[in-house]
């Protein structure tokens, strides 16, 4: 059956023609690019017809709101740069200084250092002699097994705890006493092998109260 809709050969528009169309619209293009889009946006008019149809200034316009965007962008990026170096260099002097405290910490020799060997189920007790509000500092560490410990103090008709541990290898912090009187740790070896626990302090107080 045949369709009327199809167009014959001869309604088909020629090679020719088809070129001369290619050619005009690219032509219709180059016109508009230079006549308006170069105007529009980039304020450059080489016809002149930009500037009759006041389309430059507002190239001029957008190209001013440009570079200022652009002037800000730059400003912005350099005081980036700038916070980053000036954090950078607050980073390093404060690493600087955490460094030096704690080497300084370090070269401060312990004031007392006691060890003893605990056979399995052994538990024994060392305390500082310390006044009130007194802090002394100490470190502790277990070898060949772990210890459960009980950090407290009496004295004076007063007894607290400060804190208990099961099955611990060490501890260190700094110990300030409640009440006058005396304060340190009870340790038990609750292991199957003997366990030396070493115990180094210094700080505000008067004695170290040994096991008898």
């Amino acid at each position: 059956m045949y369709n009327s809709d199809i167009p014959t050969r001869a309604e088909l528009p020629s090679t020719r023609q088809l070129i001369k169309s290619t050619i005009i619209a690219i032509i219709s293009a180059i016109v508009i690019l230079v006549t308006i889009v170069l105007p529009s946006e980039y304020a450059i008019d080489p016809t002149g017809v930009g500037k009759i149809l006041n389309l430059t200034e507002m190239g001029e316009i957008k190209q001013q709101l440009h570079a200022e965007a652009e002037a800000d962008r730059q400003l912005e990026l350099q005081n980036s740069e700038t916070d980053d170096k000036s954090s950078n260099l607050l980073d390093s002097l404060f690493g600087l200084i955490v460094g030096s405290a704690h080497a300084q910490s370090a070269s401060e020799a312990w004031t007392d250092t006691v060890t003893y060997t605990l056979t399995p189920g052994e538990g024994i007790e060392v305390k500082l002699v310390m006044q009130e509000g007194a802090e002394a500092e100490f470190q502790w560490n277990a070898e060949g097994g772990k210890l459960n410990y009980d950090l407290h103090g009496d004295g004076s008709g007063n007894e607290i705890s400060y804190e208990k541990g099961r099955a611990v290898p060490g501890h260190d912090g700094v110990l300030k006493a409640a009440f006058t009187g005396n304060h340190g740790w009870f340790w038990r070896n609750r292991d199957k092998q003997d366990v030396t626990v070493t115990l180094s302090v210094r700080g505000a107080y008067s004695q170290v109260v040994l096991p008898k």
